[in-house]
C-alpha cells in the first residue's frame, strides 16, 4: 500500500557522529529522532505556522518502525514524508529513510497522530485549516 505513495515533503537528515553505536551504525534508537525531525518539518511547511502546543496540537499515539537496512557511517539519509489518512481526530502518516545516492529504503515509520486541544486537554476533532492545508498539500489523501 504504502510503495505508491508520492511524496512532496523530504527532510535531508545530518547524521551525527554520536548517533552511531559500537557496530558503526546508526542505532535503532536514533531513527526515531530522524522521524520526529522530519514530521516537525512537515508540519512547518505544510500548515505554515508554529505549532501552539498549549492551544492546539498534535499528539503521536502510535509508531511502528521497521528497520530494513543498517544506517553506515557514509550514507546520506533523507526522509520521505507524508499523510495519507484524515480521520475525525486523527491523522496516519506514513515515513520512509533512504539513501538519495543509492535510492537504498533504511526503514519504514507508520504513525498515528492526535489532534490535541490544549485548552481543555483532551482530543478534539483535526481543526478545518488544517485538513484543508493537508488535502492541498496531499492531493491523494484518505478519508
Amino acid at each position: 500500500m504504502h510503495s505508491k505513495f508520492v511524496y512532496h515533503q523530504i527532510t535531508p537528515v545530518q547524521i551525527r557522529f554520536n548517533d552511531f553505536d559500537f557496530l558503526s551504525h546508526v542505532n535503532n534508537s536514533v531513527y526515531q529522532n530522524y522521524y520526529d525531525l522530519a514530521r516537525t518539518h512537515y508540519i512547518d511547511v505544510v500548515f505554515q505556522e508554529k505549532m501552539q502546543w498549549h492551544s492546539r496540537g498534535l499528539v503521536l499515539v502510535k509508531v511502528s518502525i521497521e528497520f530494513l537496512r543498517p544506517i553506515l557511517m557514509d550514507d546520506t539519509v533523507e526522509v520521505y514524508t507524508k499523510i495519507y489518512k484524515i480521520g475525525n481526530k486523527s491523522l496516519g502518516m506514513f515515513q520512509k529513510i533512504i539513501n538519495p545516492s543509492t535510492n537504498e529504503l533504511k526503514s519504514t515509520c507508520d504513525s498515528v497522530m492526535v489532534a490535541y486541544c490544549g485548552d481543555v486537554s483532551k482530543p478534539c476533532p483535526v481543526p478545518d485549516d488544517w485538513r484543508q492545508k493537508i488535502i492541498h498539500f496531499e492531493k491523494d489523501i484518505q478519508f
